[in-house]
């Protein structure tokens, strides 16, 4: 007896229980992604407290930096004035409203830190101070700051 209706296999089963799983995950990560970006409070900035620009270190360098009139919360929540840190290492700062990167080059303080240790190479590196939301979507330049300093071992 033929029927327009057919049973499906157990492959094309799996196939649509999948697609319905990764649907079903997608949607609170699309509407995190949805959500507007925070604006910065106007007096905001970043800075280093240590070392300062153009200074003569050895590595392991000692980093310590902070957030001026803005919270420094823990990556995750996206909140009106707050964000965390992102250390940049010799590559450009993040445009505004992209996602920082992370690889070797580009450090998250996800959990609100500010102060590291950063194993660097002998020679002149730029590093820069990124302020991102809690999706780590950066605040850009003004929320910015780079230094160059030189490890001298």
């Amino acid at each position: 007896m033929n029927s327009i209706f057919s049973i499906p296999t157990a492959p094309a089963r799996f196939i649509a229980f999948a697609a319905l799983c990764a649907a079903f995950l997608a949607v609170p990560l699309l509407e995190a992604l949805a959500q507007d970006m925070p604006r910065p409070p106007r007096n905001a900035a970043v800075r280093f407290l240590e070392p300062l620009n153009g200074a003569r270190v050895t590595s392991p360098v000692r980093l310590r930096f902070e957030a001026v009139a803005i919270l420094t919360e823990p990556a995750g929540k996206v909140s009106a004035g707050s964000g965390h840190h992102h250390v940049i290492v010799d590559a450009l700062p993040t445009p505004s409203g992209q996602a920082v990167g992370k690889d070797a080059q580009h450090l998250h303080f996800g959990k609100a830190q500010t102060e590291a240790s950063l194993e660097l190479t002998p020679g002149l590196h730029t590093i820069t101070l990124q302020f991102a939301d809690g999706l780590h979507r950066s605040y850009g330049p003004a929320l910015s700051r780079s230094i160059i300093v030189e490890v001298t071992r």
